[in-house]
């Protein structure tokens, strides 16, 4: 079968094969036919070695698609069931899950290190356990997630991840209040997400911040109030808050530098979000002073912060309602032998989301 492969960490670019074969069905699995796919920010960050990632991989893992075969053991789900991917499936049981913090639970984190891919090489790891850059994936029984008939295969798969990292980082993890001010910095497909998010908590100013103007223009089509690039920052904080702060900063870039910019941009007792996920040795300074004396909130929002099958229930209502607009986050639509061309348009800043269909 055919899939996208990084042969080392660094590579820039993928290799579309078709000697490639899932590998790893038995009790507990399922077999799953994907049929679109988008491409995220953290696949980029896997090949470039900012996340951390075995490689030989097949990177993605924001898919969805339909059950060819269910292992034994395996309940609720059969073959022919529509399903999303979840790249971070729940195990129910550790200390976590049973605090109600499913999205920080390990279980999933475990699958990244087990091969379920082979080629005539050797053994080729799906990122994140995963690995949706392929027509075929053998994954966990809990990473498929059944989805209703009226939901497309394309919608599904951005709800797999960056919908529901967004929206979630909004309404569970800041818990954004009506009437607020808010900066989102960084609008890709997350940051759109974050937007709508903010929207329907009742945000009264939402600022949207990137370099790209296409994205700027996108933000204010999915509900920011106001739109700049970088550099324009400090004006509207100055104009908005009267220099005191948004109550309310995202940050969906995943670099120190942006997360200062972020946390300087906040007022004190407000809160500042950390929705991008970024490297290990990349350090975010505070002083301690600072630290106490402004009382920031300060807030990592993991995979949204909070369940995800409740999660990707509220997003299909409220995409079904038309309170939020997925379609709409879909800028670019590419084969698999053109994921290449996915890329680019992802590190230029063309696409919000570029879906890749199978």
């Amino acid at each position: 079968m055919r899939a996208a492969v990084v042969h080392e960490i660094g590579q820039d670019k993928l290799e579309v094969l078709d000697d490639v074969q899932a590998v790893g069905f038995g009790p507990g699995k399922v077999k799953i036919r994907v049929r679109a796919t988008g491409l995220c920010h953290s696949d980029v960050s896997a090949m470039n070695g900012v996340l951390p990632q075995p490689a030989p991989f097949i990177p993605g893992h924001e898919g969805a698609g339909d059950i060819l075969d269910v292992g034994e053991g395996v309940q609720g789900l059969a073959a022919g069931d529509r399903v999303l991917m979840c790249w971070l499936p729940a195990c129910r049981v550790c200390p976590a899950c049973k605090r109600g913090q499913t999205q920080l639970c390990l279980a999933g984190f475990m699958n990244a290190g087990t091969p379920n891919f082979r080629r005539p090489g050797g053994d080729v790891f799906g990122f994140a356990g995963t690995g949706t850059f392929t027509e075929e994936v053998v994954v966990d029984a809990g990473c498929a997630v059944p989805i209703p008939d009226d939901v497309p295969f394309d919608i599904a798969a951005l709800i797999g991840c960056g919908v529901t990292t967004g929206l979630g980082a909004a309404i569970n993890t800041a818990k954004v209040e009506a009437g607020s001010s808010v900066a989102v910095i960084g609008c890709g497909g997350v940051g759109i997400s974050a937007i709508q998010g903010a929207k329907l908590q009742g945000a009264a100013q939402i600022v949207a911040v990137d370099p790209v103007e296409s994205r700027r223009e996108a933000a204010l089509r999915f509900g920011a109030t106001e739109a700049v690039a970088p550099d324009g920052l400090a004006d509207a904080k100055q104009r908005i808050t009267a220099g005191e702060g948004f109550d309310y900063v995202f940050e969906v870039v995943g670099r120190s530098a942006t997360a200062r910019t972020a946390y300087e941009t906040t007022r004190r007792g407000g809160t500042l979000c950390i929705v991008g996920a970024g490297a290990m040795d990349d350090n975010l300074q505070l002083n301690m002073f600072e630290l106490f004396f402004d009382e920031k909130r300060i807030l990592p929002s993991m995979y949204g912060g909070g369940d995800v099958l409740r999660s990707y229930e509220r997003a299909i209502a409220l995409w079904r309602a038309g309170r939020i607009d997925l379609a709409g986050l879909i800028t670019h639509r590419v084969p698999l032998a053109g994921i290449n061309d996915a890329l680019d348009q992802m590190r230029s800043g063309e696409a919000l989301r570029t879906c890749i269909e199978l």
